[in-house]
């Protein structure tokens, strides 16, 4: 954490007064401030829940009334107190949370933070919160930083440095190497607590860890409420037509398969595809299945989620996203029906300058991004988001899917009854039935599927057969009879456009 050291001095020597440090991990940021403070020839002061507690003298003062504290510290014979003097001081604040909604607390700390830009105190203030909270007062003299997750190397440090605690064999180097890629994009002290957790069944790290690894990450990420860990069921088998979106995903893993040799011969990183079209004809099914050929982890972003209360939660909870998912890289980051989040850009109110800067926030990312993130958008009416997301070089390709035609609708029907009743496709004749379905969605297919062995079941009957899907056919009403009108306008804007078709 060298850089974060380095970024918390250069903030200090160049005299910012508030810095907000977004994390969970309360120890580790203490470790980081003293470091700093020390370079800088500064000593600690803490508060939190319980009072003051100064680190210099490790003595502790229990008053766990802030604004009072911050009252002795603006007394002019308070300076002269070795309590409450602020000469070369940080002055650290925890469980903030509540502080910052007292307009006592947040005008006190405005004062003292005009003074330090004044050269008048020679102090610092630090907040320490897992939670971004700025009130309108204090925005304009906060500077927000965000400690990174640890890296590969510092991964594998952890790893080493608990062995030796524990005093148990460190584990082979291609155990290392899995252990330290499932540990990518979790906090340093959840990768211990999950390393205790290993140890404490059998006494050793052992292969069957990665499992227990994989449940305890995909819990902290979903704990985030913004971030998702998708399992992947769904390879390129169960995924019917849509062969140039196929065959573009499979140029793409033959990079993600040899990536540094990829970086070596001068290809850049894949950025992404965004999928537009019509739903329920296999744009959700092709993220999911981009995961599996590549072999890395799928997350979804919740766009819904990204909306805080306060000023700058959201684009904190998107930067947090984000920060995640380029930790964890290699991974598909799948963004679905992106027009939700993003149809209120370059409207009116504060809903709209939020989603505006979140746009901002986002495209930069997407456009400097060098990780191996692969993002994923899927769209169900381009007409709703914003045209940056369609200039060249946001997304390495931008296809169209339209409603399948008869040979990918007798291939999603194979698909389907295969995954269900292996056995009774001898019984069905396939191109007969895809010629009754023109029209039809990919999940209006797999539905009249379901239905027709159902009822099937319900009857009976031991085998699948053509009636019982021609009944199930006719009573179900097909995506191009309740969308007509929009399914029109839809593939005339895409032509206008000149999307990639995906099939």
């Amino acid at each position: 954490m060298n850089k974060f050291v380095n970024q918390l001095n250069h903030y200090m020597d160049a005299g910012f007064p508030l810095l907000y440090i977004e994390t969970f991990e309360e120890l580790k940021a203490d470790n980081l401030i003293a470091l700093a403070a020390k370079n800088q020839n500064y000593s600690v002061i803490e508060y939190n829940a319980n009072g003051l507690h100064f680190h210099e003298t490790n003595e502790s003062k229990p008053n766990n009334n802030l604004g009072e504290i911050l009252k002795f510290f603006l007394q002019p014979n308070g300076m002269a107190n070795k309590y409450f003097n602020l000469e070369r001081k940080v002055l650290v604040l925890k469980d903030m949370t509540k502080n910052l909604e007292d307009p006592i607390i947040v005008g006190r700390l405005k004062y003292i933070a005009e003074k330090i830009i004044a050269g008048v105190y020679k102090c610092r203030v630090v907040i320490i919160s897992p939670i971004v909270k700025l009130p309108k007062e204090l925005e304009h003299l906060i500077t927000l930083l965000s400690m990174d997750y640890p890296d590969e190397v510092e991964i594998n440090d952890i790893i080493k440095n608990f062995c030796n605690v524990e005093k148990i064999s460190l584990p082979s180097s291609q155990l290392c190497r899995k252990l330290t890629e499932s540990f990518k994009g979790m906090p340093e002290f959840e990768i211990k607590n999950v390393l205790a957790l290993a140890v404490a069944k059998d006494g050793a790290l052992a292969q069957e860890d990665l499992t227990l690894i994989h449940e305890q990450k995909k819990q902290t990420i979903q704990k985030s409420g913004i971030l998702e860990m998708i399992e992947c069921k769904n390879d390129f088998e169960s995924v019917g037509g849509l062969e140039n979106l196929k065959s573009c995903l499979k140029r793409k893993d033959k990079i993600f398969r040899n990536m540094s040799a990829a970086r070596k011969f001068g290809v850049d990183n894949p950025k992404g595809l965004l999928i537009a079209g019509l739903p329920g004809c296999g744009k959700s099914l092709s993220a999911k299945a981009a995961a599996e050929l590549f072999n890395i982890p799928l997350l979804r972003l919740d766009m819904g989620r990204l909306m805080g209360k306060y000023v700058g939660e959201s684009e904190t909870n998107l930067r947090k996203a984000i920060r995640q998912a380029d930790a964890i890289a290699p991974c598909v980051l799948w963004l679905d029906e992106l027009e939700k989040a993003f149809s209120g850009v370059g409207g009116q109110g504060a809903n709209a300058e939020i989603t505006t800067r979140l746009l901002g926030t986002f495209l930069t990312w997407m456009q400097e991004k060098e990780s191996f993130t692969f993002v994923i958008a899927t769209v169900n009416n381009v007409k709703n988001i914003p045209p940056e997301f369609l200039r060249k070089g946001r997304f390495d390709e931008v296809f169209y899917v339209d409603l399948p035609d008869e040979r990918e609708r007798e291939e999603i029907l194979r698909i389907h009854i295969n995954k269900r009743r292996p056995n009774d496709l001898k019984y069905i004749d396939i191109e007969k039935i895809a010629q009754k379905m023109d029209g039809f969605s990919g999940a209006d297919i797999e539905g009249i599927v379901k239905d027709a062995i159902e009822a099937t079941f319900e009857q009976d009957v031991n085998e699948l057969s053509n009636e019982a899907l021609i009944d199930a056919i006719e009573q179900t009403h097909p995506l191009s009879e309740t969308m007509k009108d929009e399914i029109e306008e839809m593939r005339k804007d895409y032509e206008k456009r000149n999307f990639k078709n995906a099939s």
